[in-house]
């Protein structure tokens, strides 16, 4: 048994600068499917030896479902079995069903949403770039608008969502889906970018942090003492920031995470997720072809791993029954890949 586990952890060892000197084998290998991937699979990536044992030497990345525009906003329906995403510029929300792999369109229209979300009583949140506003999807199929101004100007266009066991939810407000009619509806923005607190009890609208460019994707520690942000305003490479959370709903500590320059490649993150070891999963792109996917860190904010894909990963979630299989969003597909770990939180 211990040389059959071994086989199947087998992955490259080499340091960065080797393994990533070579052509990314992701923009020639056949996503259809219909040519096997000989395993190990060699675009994930061993940059650091802490990574070997979140890499399966028998699973591969897979190609689910390509065609949307701009994908973004995965999201796991634990009680549903599906996997959930938007196409902001067609304003839809997609679905895939996990027994068969059937997609269909979910919603239509979706205010152009973006970032999607479970709470902890698995409604779905969105945040909804068109019309300016985070919503909850309750189960009698009413919508309920949580969150849509703030101090009596409207919001940017919220991009993504997490929830707090205590019940609130936290957002960003970076304002992409109103700096274009591409994904919402070109406006001028009226405040400050900035992150945000839903109250659950009273729904009261709290301004956590303002201090960051443009804040993006975000996700807590496993612990919930932690709160990562992605800035993708900032001068490249973006760099992910990391707040020290207070009482559940203060930030404080604001400071570098790590930077997104990998290998003379200057790209940034926009989706990113953590696992129940800390480590934090990034999206990756920007920076064209052996740095577009996703990248993974150690909680000291060492790079250890590299997921190849061949086109820009736009954000990611775990999911699937034992929450072990990471989907990625690429700019107009989506991908999956088994790993030997599992996300820290409900989807």
């Amino acid at each position: 048994m211990s040389h059959r586990r071994a086989f199947l952890a087998s992955t490259i060892t080499s340091a960065a600068g080797a393994v990533l000197a070579g052509a990314a084998r992701a923009q020639d290998r056949d996503w259809s499917g219909a040519r096997p991937v000989r395993y190990p699979d060699t675009d994930v990536v061993v940059l650091d030896p802490r990574f070997q044992r979140y890499k399966l030497g028998n699973a591969a990345i897979q190609r689910l479902h390509t065609g949307t525009a701009w994908a973004e906003g995965p999201a796991w329906s634990a009680v549903g079995r599906y996997l959930l995403w938007s196409d902001i510029p067609n304003d839809i929300q997609l679905r895939r069903l996990d027994e068969d792999g059937h997609v269909s369109v979910f919603r239509s229209p979706s205010g152009n949403s973006n970032g999607n979300t479970f709470d902890y009583q698995g409604r779905q949140i969105a945040c909804e770039h068109g019309n300016r506003r985070v919503v909850r999807y309750e189960h009698d199929g009413s919508v309920t608008v949580l969150a849509d101004s703030s101090n009596g100007k409207p919001l940017n266009a919220p991009n993504d969502a997490v929830v707090h066991p205590d019940g609130g939810i936290w957002f960003t407000d970076p304002g992409y889906g109103s700096m274009m009619n591409y994904e919402g509806h070109k406006a001028p923005l009226q405040i400050k970018e900035a992150v945000y607190r839903i109250e659950p009890a009273s729904g009261k609208l709290d301004l956590v942090t303002d201090a960051l460019s443009k804040p993006n994707g975000l996700c807590f520690s496993p612990d919930y003492k932690k709160l990562y942000i992605a800035d993708t305003g900032a001068p490249p490479p973006g760099p992910i920031q990391v707040f020290d959370v207070v009482d559940a709903k203060r930030l404080a500590g604001g400071r570098r995470f790590c930077s997104m320059e990998m290998d003379g490649k200057r790209g940034g993150s926009d989706g990113i997720r953590c696992d129940v070891d800390g480590n934090v999963w990034a999206s990756a792109g920007w920076a064209g072809e052996g740095f577009d996917g996703v990248h993974v860190f150690a909680p000291d904010g060492t790079r250890i791993g590299f997921i190849r894909l061949p086109e820009i990963c736009s954000n990611l979630c775990f999911g699937g029954a034992k929450r072990n299989r990471l989907f990625m969003t690429g700019s107009q597909s989506l991908y999956a890949l088994y790993v030997e770990t599992q996300g820290a939180h409900i989807t």
